[in-house]
């Protein structure tokens, strides 16, 4: 049987049907002018880009509802797109011009934060920095952060249900929603805002939502989890012989100061060097020379905790001491805090600057993650002479950024479509092989689609089809996105 969302007819939006969505947004939401449409047609990587003949940038939910509602009357496709900041290309439109780009950006007020219940109430236009901002004013803290983090929004962050580095200790997106309101693909508005601990009225679509990448619908506001802001922390370097090294220290780390660990990320010295090459301000943290080296972040938000810098310091004496480090630096200052952590943040954007690379967000079990690394690294450098595998993350939760830069000096067009296509087949295979999955925080989107309906189990490719057939019918919310066409 075919699959209706494949076989439904679409419509080009004319002059006419154009101005419907112009009537509705007024001429702040609505632009149908190339050099302000442009930049929103590219993905951050540079990878695919589309067209669109509007921009569409409603200011509240009703006109969201407003927009859907004429969009399914008209059969348009629309693509929701938050910040754009996306890995995998799912706000990019496709290059058939019928698709119009419904951005949330306008929509970007905090309407309560609530110091008591340790809540947050915001539009999902919101810039991720922006909430952390607001939040340190009322003595708590958002606990995600990412590198875009001056550019992703909540709505993006919730629709991908974005990781980062404190996934560790908060977990990701979908543990941090209290609440959210989303506009379902008919128009309705789903207002599941009240942040109920308990709610037994069968299937969470609130869940359905997070990391649907608007697919179902697009989420327009969110109630969020916080957490007491820092009383202190402490950020620390160290080098370290190998991943194994690394997944050893961090078990050292973890049964000796669990609820103080807050990120542990691991990367090796290529990415190291790439970013004190092309960002600037950024240096190496040690003098001493390391194949790996692991970041990591000690807490203290209670008074009645001890400090954050004699912990730490206690733990790498003992790490030292049983050899599973071989140097390391404590910051000094916040000023140093945050020069560590920029290295770590900076790798995707030097790696962009140092040149092409094919760029797998993959997770495996957290023991397997260093043996990934060790083993499947070196079997795709020697089959692919001149490409060079450049693997760092999040080694507490087993997400693994895994790049494979191109070899210089080729047809890099050519590269993506033949050698390119072998290799990301062959890591995900072995990411399968492993129990993983070829998406740990970044969403399928357009880039992943086929491989993930090539490896997907038949049963989780016909629930999603399902799911996505009855909630939008027509096919008109974010299309070849996520979902694989049956």
């Amino acid at each position: 049987m075919p699959d209706p969302l494949q076989t439904m007819e679409k419509t080009v939006p004319d002059v006419n049907i154009l101005s419907e969505f112009r009537a509705i947004l007024g001429s702040k939401g609505y632009s149908d002018e190339n050099d302000v449409i442009s930049p929103w047609l590219t993905d951050w990587r540079g990878r695919f880009t589309g067209s669109s003949p509007a921009l569409l940038s409603p200011a509240n939910t009703q006109e969201v509802a407003a927009v859907i509602k004429l969009a399914g009357k008209h059969r348009i496709s629309l693509v929701p797109q938050g910040g754009n900041s996306g890995m995998v290309a799912g706000a990019t439109p496709d290059n058939s011009g019928q698709q119009l780009i419904l951005s949330l950006r306008r929509m970007n007020s905090i309407t309560a934060i609530d110091a008591d219940d340790g809540l947050v109430t915001c539009d999902a236009g919101v810039i991720l920095q922006n909430l952390h901002e607001a939040a340190a004013k009322v003595g708590r803290r958002f606990p995600l952060t990412l590198g875009g983090k001056g550019s992703a929004t909540i709505g993006g962050l919730i629709s991908t249900n974005a990781g980062g580095t404190q996934v560790l200790r908060h977990g990701t997106m979908r543990m941090l929603v209290a609440g959210l309101e989303a506009v379902l693909p008919d128009g309705s508005i789903y207002d599941a805002m009240a942040p109920l601990k308990k709610d037994n009225r069968g299937y969470d679509l609130k869940q359905l939502l997070i990391g649907a990448e608007g697919t179902i619908g697009v989420v327009t506001k969110a109630v969020l989890h916080t957490v007491p802001a820092l009383l202190d922390r402490c950020v620390v370097w160290a080098g370290i012989d190998s991943p194994s090294q690394a997944y050893e220290l961090l078990l050292f780390m973890q049964r000796h100061g669990r609820e103080r660990l807050e990120g542990f990320e691991i990367l090796p010295d290529r990415a190291l060097n790439t970013v004190t090459t092309h960002i600037a301000g950024t240096r190496a943290p040690l003098e001493t020379q390391h194949r790996w080296h692991a970041l990591m972040e000690f807490v203290q938000d209670d008074a009645a905790q001890s400090s954050p810098r004699e912990l730490a310091m206690h733990l790498l004496e003992q790490a030292m001491s049983a050899n599973l480090l071989g140097n390391a630096a404590i910051a000094s200052s916040d000023a140093q805090a945050e020069a560590f952590w920029k290295i770590r943040d900076s790798i995707a954007e030097a790696e962009r600057a140092a040149g092409p690379a094919l760029q797998h967000d993959i997770s495996v079990p957290v023991a397997a993650m260093a043996r990934f690394i060790e083993v499947e690294s070196p079997p795709i450098e020697a089959a692919y002479p001149g490409t060079k595998t450049l693997a760092f993350g999040h080694l507490g939760d087993g997400n693994i950024h895994f790049h494979v830069k191109a070899p210089d000096g080729v047809d890099i067009v050519n590269w993506y479509a033949h050698d390119g296509k072998a290799i990301t087949s062959h890591v995900y295979d072995r990411v399968r092989a492993y129990g993983g999955s070829l998406s740990a925080e970044h969403g399928i989107g357009q880039a992943k689609i086929a491989e993930f309906e090539r490896l997907a189990e038949p049963a989780r490719l016909a629930a999603l089809r399902a799911i996505k057939n009855a909630f939008d019918p027509l096919g008109i919310m974010n299309p070849g996105k996520l979902v694989p066409l049956a």
